[in-house]
């Protein structure tokens, strides 16, 4: 399938038809395409909520301002970011590294000393801020391996998320969620389906130098 053509037929979902759900195998392409995201230093400060549960999406309802999508859709994904870096999260990281490429520590440490500095120069807002980027990054990659499969999705910014974190009780997992991203089939009756989708001319939008 060409990509522009699959980019074409993506657009932000109002309406998803809650009888269609997500095979596992379509599942396990985007949880595959998650954690294949670039992420800075490859650290992953990220994590991917998958909820198919329809009692709880339905509690998560009001957090989301009673947008339909969040239980209509077949799955709703959470983009999450780490609570805060510490220094198990970088050893996890380069100790992984030296598994599976074999590199010996010896070539490792100095990296892995400069990314623990790094961080721990960071206050906890400034490397939160620092993995919220992370998780945009992993929601434009999400959006597009969606597309190219043919799985409809919305992404969502507007939402509680104390609310959100609460209920999830994901300070017990030392998250916080960030974004929301509903994952489906569309329904027939979401006129937005059909409209002819609005953009700049490319010369209005790309500079070449």
């Amino acid at each position: 399938m060409d990509i522009i053509e699959s980019l074409q037929w993506r657009y932000a979902t109002k309406k998803f038809n809650p009888t269609q759900v997500l095979s596992s195998e379509k599942l396990h392409i985007l949880k595959q395409a998650f954690n294949l995201t670039a992420t800075s230093f490859g650290l992953q400060t990220i994590s991917l909520l998958i909820i198919e549960n329809k009692p709880l999406r339905e509690k998560l309802l009001p957090a989301a301002y009673h947008q339909s999508q969040i239980v209509d859709a077949s799955h709703l994904l959470v983009l999450c970011i780490k609570d805060h870096v510490n220094t198990d999260d970088i050893d996890d990281l380069f100790d992984n590294v030296g598994e599976l490429r074999n590199t010996p520590e010896t070539i490792l440490e100095p990296y892995r000393n400069d990314l623990k500095s790094i961080m721990n120069k960071m206050t906890q807002e400034e490397q939160q801020q620092w993995a919220i980027k992370q998780a945009y990054i992993a929601l434009g990659n999400l959006m597009t391996v969606c597309a190219v499969e043919r799985i409809d999705s919305c992404p969502m910014e507007g939402f509680d998320r104390p609310a959100f974190d609460r209920i999830l009780e994901l300070q017990q997992k030392e998250l916080k969620s960030v974004l929301l991203l509903p994952v489906g089939y569309r329904s027939e009756e979401d006129m937005f389906a059909g409209f002819k989708k609005v953009r700049k001319a490319l010369e209005h939008s790309i500079i070449e130098m």
